[in-house]
C-alpha cells in the first residue's frame, strides 16, 4: 500500500510519467494557475493604495499559496525515491533535493519562511519580493513539454559553441575597455568617467550590446575612431550566438520532421537516424 501510494503521488506530480492523466492534468493546471495568480498578487501589492486596502487579502492568499506549495514540495521529496536514480530512502531524497527542479520548488516557498522567521520587527520588502521567483515553477512544471525539450536540446548540443562565443565576447569587452581607457582617461572632461579600466567596462558592455545609454561617450578623435571600429566589431560578435542558436533550431526541426516520417513498422516508435543513414536513403 505504501509503495502503491508513493507511485501514485509521484505520477500525479510529474507530468512526464504515465499515470492517471486526468488528475495529473488537473493538478498541474491548478499549480500553474496558482503560480500566475501569485505573480499577479506580488505585482499588485506594490501599488500602495491596493496594499493598504487589501493587505489582509494579500497576506492570507500568500499564506494559503505557501501551504499548498510546501505540501507539494514535501510530497515531491517523499515520492522522489520511486525513481531509480533516487532509490535510496535517505541519500536518494537528499540527492533529489539538490536537483535543479527541487531547488526551483524550494525557491518558490523559501522567501515566505525567510520573512516569517527573520523578518519580524524589521522591513524585509526585498526578501518578500523574492516571491516573484515562484514564476520559475512554470519552467519546472513545463520542463517535460515537447517545446521545452526542443529548446533544452538545442542549448545542450550547442553548449560548447555558445561557451566559446561567450568567452570571445568577454575578451572583446576587456580589449575595448583597455583601448577606450587609454584613449580617453587623459581628456580633461572625460577623464573622470573613464577613470579606470573597470569603470570603462560599463561603456564597453553598453556599446557592444548596441544599447547606448549615452552616459559615457568618447570625446577624443582617436577615441571616436576606435569606438566606431569597436561598435562594428561588436555587432558581428554578438550576432554569433544568434546564428549558433538558429542553426541549432533548424537542425532540431529537421530531426523531428525526419522522426515523424520514419517509424518502426512493428511498434510505431520514431527511429533515430543519423545524417549518414539519411544520405544513403
Amino acid at each position: 500500500m505504501y509503495k502503491v501510494t508513493k507511485k501514485k503521488v509521484h505520477g500525479l506530480l510529474h507530468p512526464e510519467i504515465v499515470g492517471d492523466k486526468h488528475w495529473d492534468k488537473i493538478i498541474n493546471i491548478f499549480i500553474i494557475v496558482l503560480i500566475i495568480l501569485n505573480v499577479i498578487a506580488v505585482i499588485l501589492e506594490t501599488v500602495q493604495a491596493l496594499h493598504d486596502q487589501y493587505s489582509d487579502f494579500f497576506y492570507y492568499f500568500d499564506l494559503i499559496s505557501v501551504i499548498i506549495f510546501t505540501i507539494e514540495y514535501l510530497l515531491r521529496v517523499w515520492s522522489s525515491n520511486h525513481e531509480e536514480k533516487y532509490k535510496h530512502s535517505f541519500w536518494g531524497r537528499l540527492k533529489y533535493m539538490f536537483s535543479a527542479g527541487a531547488l526551483i520548488d524550494l525557491l518558490a516557498i523559501l522567501p515566505f519562511f525567510l520573512h516569517l522567521f527573520f523578518g519580524l520587527g524589521i522591513d524585509l520588502r526585498e526578501i518578500r519580493m523574492l516571491r516573484l521567483l515562484r514564476v520559475l515553477r512554470l519552467f519546472r512544471l513545463t520542463a517535460y513539454t515537447d517545446s521545452a525539450h526542443m529548446i533544452a536540446n538545442v542549448f545542450k548540443k550547442r553548449a560548447k559553441e555558445l561557451a566559446i562565443s561567450f568567452v570571445l565576447a568577454i575578451f572583446l569587452i576587456i580589449i575595448a575597455s583597455c583601448i577606450m581607457y587609454f584613449a580617453e582617461h587623459r581628456h580633461p572632461e572625460n577623464g573622470e568617467k573613464f577613470s579606470s579600466i573597470p569603470a570603462t567596462l560599463w561603456w564597453a558592455v553598453v556599446t557592444l550590446t548596441t544599447t547606448g545609454y549615452g552616459d559615457m561617450y568618447p570625446m577624443t578623435a582617436i577615441g571616436k575612431l576606435m569606438s566606431g571600429m569597436i561598435m562594428l566589431t561588436g555587432v558581428a560578435f554578438f550576432a554569433i550566438p544568434a546564428g549558433i542558436l538558429s542553426a541549432g533550431f533548424m537542425e532540431e526541426f529537421r530531426k523531428r520532421r525526419v522522426n515523424k516520417t520514419h517509424r518502426c513498422p512493428h511498434c510505431g516508435e520514431s527511429i533515430e537516424m543519423d545524417d549518414t543513414h539519411q544520405e544513403n536513403h
